[in-house]
């Protein structure tokens, strides 16, 4: 068992100094995978830290046992979207202490289920409970932009893991358990046309106009799938067009970015496959008609069986019986080819999340404390 120290960080200190450590994708995760090592030194329990490109970084844990039952696997992010134009009541990155709550960027999402697992660990392993399975915990890079990092510990990691009962999310989910979640594409189209002056139209293709009769034909597109009976329906979404250089130009070029979020059993090729047609069908109606389709993310949904034993079994452990699916989307999604149940359980709202004057109440980081050293203890114990 690891040895006590008399400089042990506490779990709102780790949960400050992430918060401090200003993880956005301009910065980096490097100095909040640091302040993570920083916390487990001080308890004792190895970690290592891979950095690659200067700033990005995971930090892991992997704390062995007697290996007589399946192990834990906890998986979270350390990436923060930025604070925004908005102005704060207070400094963003401040991570300070008031009213009973921790104020700051990644306060919710997900600063504060970093920091519970961590501290549930290491008081897991302070009581000296004798671990019968392996504990792994990776806080990883890029959940909010491109998923790197866990991508990255995947490919590094997932053919030399032990057996695992389940794998735990501590997503900010208000104590529910989220077993199900629509999955991600997002798609870029671009039209292409030629230039010419603007006085000579007749010279050039303009793209923008082309842009207009496809926009016209998705709005009445049905996506093809099947309602899910926990997930409802796919949707789609078109928020970004961008076209033309100059008012006296004929553009050649115009783009939109389409947002659709997916169910489980909708392959994302067909998705795909089913735009191209429809621009199959514009080229054979005007021979000039040129469009691209782009992938820029493709998350799939994901889906744990709710009849499983260890659904059935964290039900128990936590007193929640009933499961959640929700329409956003996690890192849970690069994790199903281990083959095993996913968890998303963790403190903290998610209406709170990406938004100014973020906090975390700090009876919710305890609460969610408590709930995974039960979650060990009774799964590892």
């Amino acid at each position: 068992m690891p040895k006590r120290r008399y400089n042990q960080l506490t779990m709102l200190q780790l949960l400050k100094n992430l918060i401090k450590a200003d993880s956005t994708l301009k910065n980096g995760e490097v100095d909040a995978a640091n302040a993570l090592a920083q916390y487990f030194d001080s308890h004792n329990i190895p970690c290592s830290i891979d950095k690659w490109d200067n700033s990005r970084a995971n930090c892991t844990a992997h704390i062995a046992s007697t290996g007589q039952k399946p192990a834990l696997l906890f998986a979270a992010h350390l990436d923060v979207v930025p604070p925004g134009d908005e102005k704060w009541q207070f400094p963003p990155f401040s991570g300070d202490q008031q009213d009973g709550k921790i104020l700051g960027r990644g306060a919710t999402d997900m600063k504060a289920g970093i920091a519970a697992t961590a501290a549930a660990i290491a008081e897991t392993l302070n009581e000296n409970h004798d671990l019968k399975g392996d504990i792994i915990f990776t806080a990883t890079a890029g959940e909010e932009t491109d998923s790197c990092g866990i991508k990255r510990f995947m490919q590094n990691h997932a053919e030399n893991l032990p057996t695992i009962a389940g794998i735990i999310i501590p997503e900010p989910t208000n104590f529910q358990i989220v077993t199900a979640h629509r999955g991600i594409l997002w798609l870029k189209i671009a039209t292409k046309g030629k230039t010419a002056h603007g006085s000579t139209p007749d010279l050039g293709i303009n793209a923008i106009t082309h842009m207009t009769t496809l926009l016209n034909h998705l709005e009445n597109l049905k996506l093809k799938y099947t309602t899910h009976p926990r997930l409802g329906e796919c949707s789609m979404s078109i928020n970004q067009i961008k076209g033309g250089n100059a008012t006296n130009v004929i553009p050649d070029n115009c783009t939109i970015s389409i947002d659709i979020r997916t169910l489980p059993n909708q392959p994302h090729q067909n998705i795909m496959d089913q735009f191209q047609e429809i621009f199959d069908q514009l080229k054979q109606k005007d021979e000039q008609f040129q469009a691209k389709i782009e992938t820029e993310r493709s998350v799939p949904a994901m889906e744990s069986d709710d009849n499983c034993e260890f659904i059935k079994q964290f039900c128990k452990v936590t007193g929640i019986e009933k499961t959640n699916a929700v329409g956003y989307t996690t890192d849970a999604s690069f994790m199903t080819e281990l083959n095993t149940p996913i968890a998303i359980f963790g403190p903290g709202d998610t209406k709170a999340c990406h938004k100014p004057n973020e906090y975390i109440e700090i009876a919710d980081i305890e609460k969610g404390k408590q709930h995974l050293k039960n979650i060990i203890k009774t799964f590892l114990t």
